[in-house]
């Protein structure tokens, strides 16, 4: 069994707490959802956790078979940490707490924020509107982060990539911060253009057309 935390309990969701339940977990699983990661990018991206903890939590993901440890083929030959295919499972799981939670009134927006988290954010938002014929392809540069999001019909897909491509419908610039905010609708998309937190390549048109899929949530009562 994973970590020390026991419930005493048969049902599988005090198992599944028992698993990822421990501090930082599932967070090193959300940070992994988008592809292999080494520890430095780990780090980077959860900057919360010490070197120690994060090492101690990726051996216990290890020996519940939810992360895997894989060393690169040459030239590069780093190590990475990727999910296994049973914890890539969990990214439906992570998507729906993450609209569960963008509903709370507590949520705060003043806290570091990675770009994995960030991106993540648009499929946990993503709602298709009726009637409109979409196809989308769209670049997303958060700091030296990089993602694709596909819009078709209605299903969005989302990659990290090395680099954005040439002649996609739509690039956007900006920090995790500010992308969460106008997600969020704490800012709008005139005031982040207008202050030079967000940058665009392509029509405004598109980006309103590519924005209206992401509704703002519904605060919970």
């Amino acid at each position: 069994m994973v970590g020390k935390r026991r419930y005493g309990d048969g049902c599988a969701i005090a198992h599944a707490l028992e698993l990822v339940g421990e501090r930082w977990a599932l967070l090193v699983v959300r940070e992994l959802i988008l592809g292999p990661k080494r520890f430095t990018d780990l780090r980077a991206g959860l900057p919360g956790v010490s070197a120690d903890v994060l090492t101690q939590r990726l051996r216990e993901l290890g020996e519940a078979g939810i992360v895997q440890r894989r060393k690169l083929s040459p030239p590069a030959g780093s190590w990475i940490y990727e999910l296994t295919s049973w914890g890539a499972e969990l990214e439906p799981i992570i998507t729906d707490l993450a609209r569960w939670s963008s509903r709370s009134p507590a949520l705060p927006d003043d806290l570091p924020l990675s770009a994995d988290s960030a991106a993540l954010s648009l499929k946990a938002l993503y709602a298709s509107t009726d009637g409109e014929a979409l196809d989308l392809t769209v670049g997303l540069r958060l700091g030296e982060h990089h993602f694709l999001v596909r819009m078709d019909a209605d299903r969005l897909q989302l990659t990290r990539v090395e680099s954005i491509p040439e002649q996609l419908d739509l690039v956007i610039e900006t920090s995790p911060q500010t992308l969460a905010a106008v997600l969020g609708r704490a800012r709008s998309l005139d005031d982040v253009l207008a202050g030079g937190d967000l940058t665009l390549t392509g029509s405004r048109a598109t980006a309103d057309r590519f924005l209206r899929h992401f509704p703002a949530p519904e605060p919970a009562v």
